[in-house]
C-alpha cells in the first residue's frame, strides 16, 4: 500500500498550492503533484465589461504583478483599437515596466526564494522568511532591501499614478506626462538601484556560488529540465520584457519558432489537468506527451533562465558581463537547472536597474506627446509582454459596441505549470529515500517551485464548466465512492 505525504500549505508564494508526494511500500517516491485548488476565474467576469476598463481590471488580479498585467491589457487594447503608441509613450510604459522588475524581483530573492539560501533550508520554519534573512545580512542590508523594492514601487507610482495598480495605460499612449522633477527623482533612484542589483549579485555569489553544498544542488543534473525555452526578445535576441517577437529555443539552443504576439494560438495550446486548476500549455507543432521532458514533448519554460537561454545577451554591459558569467560558470547553453532561476533573476535585476537609468537619462522621456487617437477598430487584440514570472499573454475579443466578449489569459505560471510540476516530482524521487523525510527535507523538494516564483493567483482560470469533485476513501486510503458536481 502507498503511502502519501502532503505538504499543505506551500508558503513563499504568491496564492495558494498543496503538494502530494506518494510513496511506494518501499519507501520510494513514485510521483509528486503540485495541486492548486483555487479558483479565480478572471477570463469568465471580464465579459461583458468595457474594453477600456481592462489595464485596471486585470491589474487586480495580483498584487505582486500588477504592472505586467497593465501592460498586456494596453497592448491588447492598442491592437483591437488598432493605434500604435507615441514613441515618448512607449518609453514611459517601458520605463514604468522596469520600475516593476526592480521591485518584483528584489521581493522574490530576499522575501520567497532567497531565504533558502540564505538562512538554509533545514533551518527552523520561523526563521526562513525575511526576519531569518535579516538575521544574516544585518539591520543595515535589510533597509537597502527595503529602500530600493520602494524605489522600484515609486518609479511605478510617478509614471502610473499609483505605486501598485497603475492607472495610466490607454489605447494608443498614456495619460500621464514625466516632470522634469520626477526624471530627475527617478534618475537617482535608478543609480542606486544600479548599485544595489551588483550588491545582491555579489551576495549571491558569497552565499550560493562559494557553497559547495548548494552548487551540488543546483548543478545536479537530475534536478533540471531539458525543456524547451521561450521568452520575448529584441531585434538583436537580447532579453527584452516590454516589447518585441516571443522566441522559442530547443534543447541545443537553436531557434525553434519565432513569432510575434498575435500569432500565439498558432504555437501555443492548453491542456486540462484533472487535479489542479492550472492548465498546462505546450507548442502545438510538438505535441503534448505528458509531464516528460526531451524534444518529443511540447513543453516549456518561461520566466528568468528561459529568458536568458532564448537570448544571446543584455543589452545593458553590467547586466551583459552578469549574463555570461552565469553561462561560463555552467558551461553549458541552454542551462536546464531549475534552482539557477534564482541566478538569472538577479542578472535580470541589474538589467532592469541599468535600462531604467537609460530611459530616465533619455531627451525624450518627458515629451508631451503621449497619445495617438487615431483609432482603426478591430474585432480583437493580443498583448504580449514578459511579466517577471515569464511571458504573459492577454488576448480580448470585442462586440460592436468595445465591451468584451471573449477573454483569454495565459499568464507565466500557467507556461509553467507542466515543468514546475515535473520539477517537483523530479525533487521528490532524488531526495526522498526508504520514506525517509524531515522538515528541512521537504523544504528542499518546495525549492523547486519557489525558484519559478509561481502566481497561482493569476494562473488558476478554467476550461468550461468548473467541476468539484469529492473522493471518499476507507481509513486506509482505499477508494470506495467518487461524486462530481
Amino acid at each position: 500500500m502507498s503511502t502519501r505525504i502532503t505538504i499543505d500549505p506551500i508558503t513563499r508564494l504568491e496564492g495558494h498550492g498543496k503538494i502530494e508526494i506518494f510513496l511506494d511500500d518501499k519507501g520510494e517516491v513514485e510521483n509528486a503533484y503540485l495541486q492548486v485548488p483555487e479558483l479565480r476565474g478572471f477570463e469568465q467576469f471580464c465579459v461583458g465589461r468595457k474594453a477600456e476598463d481592462m489595464p485596471q481590471l486585470t491589474s487586480r488580479i495580483c498584487g505582486v504583478c500588477p504592472v505586467a498585467h497593465h501592460h498586456a491589457a494596453t497592448k491588447a487594447l492598442d491592437a483591437a483599437f488598432g493605434v500604435q503608441p507615441t514613441e515618448t509613450a512607449r518609453k514611459l510604459r517601458e520605463l514604468i515596466y522596469h520600475g516593476y522588475i526592480i521591485y518584483d524581483h528584489i521581493l522574490h530573492f530576499y522575501f520567497l526564494g532567497g531565504p533558502d539560501f540564505i538562512v538554509g533550508p533545514d533551518a527552523p520554519k520561523e526563521k526562513r522568511n525575511i526576519l531569518g534573512v535579516i538575521e544574516k545580512v544585518g539591520m543595515d542590508t535589510a533597509k537597502e532591501v527595503i529602500k530600493h523594492r520602494a524605489y522600484g514601487q515609486r518609479i511605478t507610482e510617478i509614471l502610473g499614478g499609483k505605486p501598485t495598480h497603475p492607472v495610466s495605460g490607454v489605447p494608443g499612449g498614456q495619460t500621464k506626462v514625466l516632470s522634469e522633477e520626477g526624471r530627475k527623482e527617478i534618475e537617482t533612484m535608478a543609480r542606486s538601484c544600479v548599485d544595489f542589483a551588483k550588491f545582491t549579485l555579489q551576495l549571491f555569489e558569497d552565499v550560493v556560488l562559494k557553497n559547495p553544498a548548494y552548487m551540488a544542488l543546483i548543478q545536479n543534473p537530475k534536478l533540471g529540465l531539458a525543456v524547451y525555452n521561450m521568452g520575448m526578445v529584441d531585434e538583436r535576441n537580447r532579453v527584452s520584457f516590454y516589447d518585441g517577437p516571443v522566441r522559442v529555443t530547443d534543447q541545443q539552443g537553436k531557434e525553434f519558432a519565432r513569432f510575434n504576439g498575435s500569432d500565439y494560438l498558432n504555437h501555443i495550446a492548453e491542456h486540462v489537468l484533472d487535479w489542479s486548476y492550472v492548465k498546462a500549455t505546450y507548442l502545438k507543432e510538438v505535441g503534448y506527451k505528458g509531464l516528460v521532458d526531451g524534444p518529443d514533448s511540447g513543453l516549456y519554460r518561461v520566466g528568468p533562465l528561459a529568458r536568458l537561454n532564448v537570448a544571446v545577451g543584455m543589452a545593458t554591459p553590467g547586466a551583459d558581463a552578469a549574463y555570461r558569467k552565469l553561462f561560463d560558470t555552467f558551461g553549458t547553453k541552454p542551462v536546464n537547472s531549475t534552482l539557477a532561476y534564482h541566478w538569472a533573476r538577479l542578472v535580470e535585476l541589474l538589467y532592469a536597474a541599468e535600462r531604467a537609468l537609460e530611459l530616465a537619462t533619455d531627451p525624450g522621456i518627458t515629451g508631451t506627446d503621449i497619445r495617438n487617437m487615431k483609432f482603426d477598430m478591430k474585432p480583437e487584440g493580443v498583448g504580449v509582454v514578459e511579466a517577471a514570472r515569464g511571458t504573459l499573454f492577454h488576448h480580448y475579443r470585442l462586440t460592436e459596441d468595445r465591451m468584451i466578449e471573449s477573454v483569454n489569459l495565459i499568464v507565466a505560471t500557467t507556461n509553467n505549470k507542466g515543468p514546475i510540476c515535473m520539477s517537483v516530482r523530479e525533487a521528490a524521487k532524488e531526495l526522498i529515500h526508504k520514506g525517509k523525510v524531515s522538515d528541512g527535507l521537504l523544504n528542499t523538494v518546495e525549492m523547486f517551485f519557489r525558484a519559478y516564483d509561481p502566481c497561482f493567483g493569476c494562473a488558476s482560470h478554467v476550461l468550461g464548466r468548473p467541476t468539484v469533485v469529492i473522493d471518499i476513501r476507507r481509513r486506509d486510503g482505499e477508494l470506495v465512492r467518487q461524486l462530481a458536481s
